[in-house]
């Protein structure tokens, strides 16, 4: 184990939103380094975004975000031989990391033509509180909540 714990590199902010959050989710939307492909994906599914609903595509992905953010999550550890999952309280970091992964997977999953569709309409799908992701979330939460009994055995 280290000594010390490594820096946390800053991220840019992206161009057209000046968000950092916009380029950490792009970072993890991106393939093989390809990170100009990344953008154009992100900005054409936030396009698409404000044509099919009305409103500025990048608060209803701001919205779907927060939607799809976890609270709590269960974490198994090994005591006396037998494994429980003992939910825990997510970090605040880690929270965001897990709602980007879980929107990308998601929209990657779903029918569509292109990314940017795929990922537009589980956005709009996240921000009304629907979809894979929304799902997800509601899984964790719900799998934590049977497990309450095990918060005794929190480290």
């Amino acid at each position: 184990m280290r000594k010390t714990q490594a820096k946390k590199l800053p991220l840019a902010p992206d161009a057209k939103y000046n968000d950092k959050l916009v380029t950490r989710f792009v970072n993890n939307l991106m393939w093989q380094g390809k990170k100009n492909t990344a953008y154009v994906i992100f900005y054409d599914a936030m396009d698409r975004i404000a044509k099919q609903t009305n409103e500025d595509g990048y608060d209803i992905w701001k919205r779907a975000l927060s939607n799809i953010t976890p609270a709590v999550e269960v974490r198994s550890r090994r005591i006396g031989g037998a494994t429980f999952q003992i939910p825990s309280e997510v970090r605040p970091d880690r929270k965001i990391s897990l709602s980007i992964k879980w929107l990308i997977r998601y929209s990657r999953e779903r029918n569509g033509r292109s990314m940017a569709e795929k990922l537009a309409s589980e956005i709009i799908a996240a921000s009304k509180g629907e979809g894979g992701a929304f799902k997800k979330k509601e899984d964790t939460h719900r799998m934590a909540e049977a497990n309450k009994a095990f918060a005794h055995f929190k480290v």
